[in-house]
């Protein structure tokens, strides 16, 4: 199954995504059995990121290729780090580039889990059952901001930055498909989505040795990879048996 969140008349609902059509639901699926209150095609969405996390985790250095690139160390257990809900996006909204944004500014494409049941120093088994589905996301950083600031408060969580969609798969093994990053339609980059130093559910099981982890929380899981974007690209990011991201890249200011 799939869900998804769409813009109706300015108001955020949940949807079933069909064919051609988006059910609308009365409720987030996530913990009820929401009904069917209508349906909008799906060519004239208005898709809206996938859920508001109560609490945003992202993974640093988890794909063995990455940590290589950068001469980082291999961590030796799950460790993550938080991002901002105001960086969220959906599914076709631009990622804006801030006007005194100057050097790199970097696609990653990244597996994300999002949470379905409340958990507190879960086994490995049962973090395994509390994953209500999977979507795609995409780290955009600002590298000269990164590495000017003592946190990643602008690099990583200014506006747009995250976008995340453009569903949420609930039927699907993860960690067995192939994340393919394009750019304009030219592949950057193509992985095994599974081939990480530690799996969601390992991080799972270390962050609920000392954090309660809600529904609706997502966790990204990072990227093998990252690519340059300028103003006027389109970056899709597609991870099989899920579906494809796809936002345009555009310069604070100036919408075309």
């Amino acid at each position: 199954m799939r869900y998804t969140r769409v813009s109706v008349g300015g108001r955020a609902v949940w949807g079933r995504v069909g064919e051609e059509d988006i059910e609308l639901l009365s409720d987030s699926p996530i913990e009820g059995d929401p009904t069917v209150i209508g349906e909008v095609p799906i060519a004239t969405a208005h898709w809206l990121p996938v859920v508001v996390p109560p609490v945003f985790y992202a993974v640093g250095y988890n794909y063995p290729r990455h940590i290589a690139h950068a001469r980082a160390e291999t961590p030796t257990r799950p460790e993550v780090g938080y991002r901002a809900n105001n960086a969220l996006t959906g599914h076709r909204t631009p990622i804006v580039k801030p006007v005194g944004v100057e050097g790199r500014f970097e696609a990653e494409p990244e597996l994300v889990a999002v949470i379905g049941r409340t958990l507190r120093r879960a086994t490995y088994k049962e973090a395994q059952e509390a994953i209500f589905g999977w979507t795609i996301g995409n780290d955009i950083s600002a590298r000269t901001w990164q590495h000017q600031d003592r946190t990643f408060w602008r690099s990583k969580n200014s506006d747009t930055f995250k976008p995340m969609g453009p569903w949420i798969e609930t039927d699907v093994d993860a960690l067995a498909q192939t994340t393919t990053l394009r750019v304009n339609g030219e592949v950057r980059a193509s992985f095994p989505t599974g081939d990480m130093v530690f799996d969601p559910f390992d991080h799972i099981v270390e962050i609920t040795r000392h954090i309660t982890l809600q529904p609706g929380d997502v966790l990204w899981m990072g990227a093998e990879s990252t690519c340059q974007l300028e103003p006027g690209d389109t970056v899709d990011i597609e991870i099989s048996g899920i579906g494809v991201l796809s936002n345009p890249v555009q310069l604070e200011g100036n919408p075309s």
